[in-house]
């Protein structure tokens, strides 16, 4: 086995016969839009993919950007690039917001139907003069061009992560704008030096979301994982390409 890489069994592993409800996170979700087979294989037989490298540097600037916008909501003021954009927000004061921000909780909503406990941990949360709620989310990376959009086929898993949590608000029984906001932090490398400073020029990007999607996915996960055979790798699967070409090539060599 190799010592880079030692696939465990997942612990959330899906029983149809458990009465408890089954936690479901955002990421996972868009794990099954990209592929059932793969998603299957996760979360009833257990084998993740091979997991990429951790984002350190994004979560450098996810971690710094939060801190940035509490010192505003404790001081009750609005963020300058608020301001700055003429956004109808401020950072919302909300008593759940660090539970709602935490990997392993975020906000949670049971979808009783599939007995299925979705959850997806949020960045920020800001408020607009109608007291609708605002979801927001944190991008970081280092383009030569200047990111005005989140229209690009790639950046899907953006829109649907924006569009669960503004579902999973609602479930909750809030009031939610349409719109949501991705701040956009793009590291900039055409500096003389370095100078032990990372510039970024940050793009406060509107998206109207639409959760309608949401609920029909929830019951396709549940019934994926209610059926007793692996579903097909879906057209276009990079994972499932590598697993059937490593797959036939063991066979040919055993043989």
């Amino acid at each position: 086995m190799s010592k880079f890489y030692n696939p465990k069994r997942s612990r959330n592993i899906y029983d149809p016969k458990a009465e408890k409800p089954f936690k479901l996170s955002r990421s996972k979700i868009d794990l099954f839009l990209q592929c059932p087979r793969c998603f299957y294989i996760d979360r009833r037989l257990g084998v993740g993919r091979v997991p990429g490298f951790p984002f350190n540097l994004n979560n450098a600037v996810d971690t710094l950007l939060k801190k940035e916008f509490d010192h505003y909501r404790a001081k009750n003021q609005n963020h300058p690039l608020l301001e700055k954009n003429g956004v109808d927000a401020r950072p919302a004061a909300h008593r759940d917001l660090d539970r709602w921000r935490q990997n392993s909780n975020g906000i949670q909503y049971l979808h009783r139907p599939s007995n299925l406990l979705v959850f997806g941990a949020i960045d920020d949360l800001w408020v607009n003069s109608q007291n609708e709620y605002i979801v927001v989310d944190y991008k970081a990376t280092s383009k030569n061009e200047k990111i005005t959009n989140v229209s690009l086929g790639w950046q899907i898993g953006y829109r649907r992560q924006m569009e669960v949590y503004q579902w999973l608000l609602r479930m909750n029984g809030y009031s939610v704008s349409r719109t949501g906001y991705f701040v956009y932090c793009n590291g900039q490398t055409d500096r003389e030096m370095f100078k032990e400073t990372l510039e970024f020029d940050i793009t406060l990007i509107p998206y109207k979301g639409d959760d309608s999607w949401v609920v029909k996915a929830v019951n396709d996960i549940h019934a994926c994982l209610m059926q007793g055979d692996i579903p097909d790798a879906k057209d276009g699967c990079d994972h499932c390409a590598y697993r059937a070409a490593v797959g036939d090539i063991l066979k040919t060599n055993s043989a």
